[in-house]
């Protein structure tokens, strides 16, 4: 055991713990909320950055510069995971803040693609891989510095603010969009106003240091120091550290691949497949979102507490395996909530497509490859959030409920008449393609069923921050953690809306990217069930190496 694992360390105050709590909160709120920001106006900044005809591409390319900030994230856990377990948590996070403010102001900087052509997509990718690196280094550093502060009994409970913050950023996401609508005619919000939130990032910054600058540095980190035993490479030492490999392989799939795909699954695939494929007004899903993220908030600091008592790995197995039973029934029920003109008709008029070579390429239009002629019925009908049949045939055809659709030839070579002809030939059959308000009480219902999403991702992600602190010595923790939760959360995670769109676009079932969570989610199970400790938490010194 080293030094550091029992040199005296200095008992907080009461008034620095709150400090530290409040501090370090909220800066992960604004940080996240520069984050999140991007997925919150997704359909406004593919008109701005990612201008094409296909409107499944489109999509499909703002959420490819959503997953490439994730992908950054490891490399940013890399980075500053050495810089904070060498030079220490306060310092190192203040910069990421810094590297996170300055980006996200710079997106709404960026003149359209209108304007500047292909150096738009790229100067926008550039600063969310700037997010990114920023990123890979806040959440290890805001959750290490409350952990290391928190007394054992209550680490749980401190540390539920900070995953609790994540989704406070989104729902501070969410209000500064609606008020932004609401002082902007909806032309002016479209042409310019969206860039608002982005610029708003510069006075958050502003707030986020002020309140970070009056921090101490961690009382575990200044026990460290005094001892001489902090890590002369903590990137190495990480994967070197006797029982480490086994932490890391566990951390990585059996909690933030199980966290992070359901917390994305409940909050941006829930956003996505109202706003697109449901056709629910922008509002009415802003709103049930922002309603959500907020009561939700509640939910993380419940189960920080409870884990508490029970320990971390109770909770997170309890959620998953209920993820992996209620998710399909419950989207299934948000669709039939949300546009029920929609899913009727689809059970009454069933959709068919019959051709040869009858798969859609979503990319064939960015990499030039021809689309075939069934492939761009197949894309339009995507794009429009109808399920549809294929049929194998030497001819092309379409047909609803039984009936003929006649196919165009101007069609062929433009997406927008394709997809506006057969919407007019779908609409005849009972389809409903108008933006939707449903009833008070439908949007009752898909607040509750989102609510149990958010419920379940509180479960899994409530009381992490304290378990991956309690998993790894201090010497290396910044980076222990920060290393298997910024991959998971990066790949497995940021992945989720390209793949899942993806598998949408291929499959035409609106449904079928719900696998690729459940896939996830299963694994991540059996591992937090193999490699998770049971029983009350303890700390790091007490806990018997693999």
């Amino acid at each position: 055991m080293s030094a550091s694992e029992v040199a005296p360390v200095r008992k907080p105050t009461d008034k620095e713990i709150r400090l530290v709590i409040a501090a370090s909160s909220a800066g992960t709120i604004f940080e996240w909320y520069d984050f999140f920001i991007y997925g919150t106006l997704f359909t406004l900044i593919g008109a701005a950055f990612f201008p094409s005809d296909n409107e499944t591409l489109q999509v499909l390319l703002v959420w490819a510069g959503f997953a490439i900030g994730f992908g950054f994230r490891p490399l940013g856990a890399v980075l500053f995971g050495f810089l904070g377990d060498r030079l220490g948590r306060k310092y190192t996070f203040l910069v990421t803040v810094t590297l996170m403010g300055i980006a996200t102001a710079g997106v709404g900087l960026v003149p359209s693609a209108a304007s500047i052509g292909l150096w738009a997509p790229f100067i926008v990718i550039l600063l969310r891989i700037m997010q990114g690196l920023a990123l890979g280094g806040e959440y290890g550093g805001a959750a290490i510095y409350v952990a290391e502060h928190a007394p054992k009994e209550k680490r749980g409970f401190y540390t539920s603010f900070i995953q609790a913050s994540v989704v406070g950023g989104f729902a501070l996401s969410i209000i500064v969009v609606l008020a932004c609508r609401a002082l902007f005619p909806a032309d002016v919000f479209a042409e310019w106003g969206w860039r608002v939130p982005f610029l708003l990032s510069i006075v958050l910054l502003g707030i986020s240091l002020w309140m970070r600058l009056k921090l101490s540095e961690s009382p575990v980190f200044v026990a460290m120091k005094k001892a001489g035993e902090t890590a002369s490479n903590p990137f190495v030492e990480s994967f070197t550290y006797p029982g480490n490999k086994k932490r890391i392989f566990v951390a990585l799939f059996g909690v933030t691949g199980v966290l992070t795909t359901i917390w994305y699954t409940a909050f941006f695939s829930s956003l996505s497949f109202l706003q697109k494929d449901m056709r629910l007004d922008e509002f009415v899903v802003e709103m049930i979102l922002l309603a959500v993220g907020l009561v939700s908030m509640g939910f993380y600091l419940a189960v920080g507490k409870w884990s508490d008592r029970v320990g971390r790995r109770k909770p997170i197995l309890v959620g998953a395996v209920a993820m992996l039973v209620l998710m399909f029934p419950i989207f299934w029920a948000m669709g039939s909530l949300a546009n029920p003109g929609l899913t009727s008709a689809a059970e009454r008029s069933p959709v068919v497509v019959s051709g040869s070579q009858c798969t859609t390429d979503p990319f064939a239009d960015l990499f030039d490859r021809e689309q075939t002629e069934c492939g761009k019925i197949l894309e339009a009908l995507t794009a429009s959030g109808v399920m549809y049949d294929r049929v194998e045939a030497e001819s092309l055809s379409l047909t609803v409920g039984g009936q003929d659709v006649a196919l165009e030839p101007e069609w062929s070579d433009n997406s927008n008449a394709r997809r506006a002809g057969i919407q007019a030939a779908l609409t005849q059959q009972g389809f409903d393609f108008s933006p939707q308000t449903p009833p008070l009480a439908n949007i009752m219902g898909i607040f509750g069923l989102v609510l149990v999403l958010a419920a379940l991702s509180a479960l899994t992600f409530g009381s992490v921050a304290a378990l991956l602190s309690e998993m790894f010595p201090p010497r290396i923790r910044y980076s222990s953690m920060s290393i298997p939760y910024h991959i998971g959360a990066g790949y497995l995670g940021g992945f989720l809306p390209l793949i899942a769109g993806f598998i949408v676009a291929r499959s035409g079932d609106l449904y079928a990217g719900l696998w690729y969570t459940w896939v996830v989610v299963a694994f991540g199970t059996v591992v937090a069930w193999w490699g998770l400790p049971s029983g009350a938490p303890t700390d790091f010194k007490e806990r018997a190496l693999p």
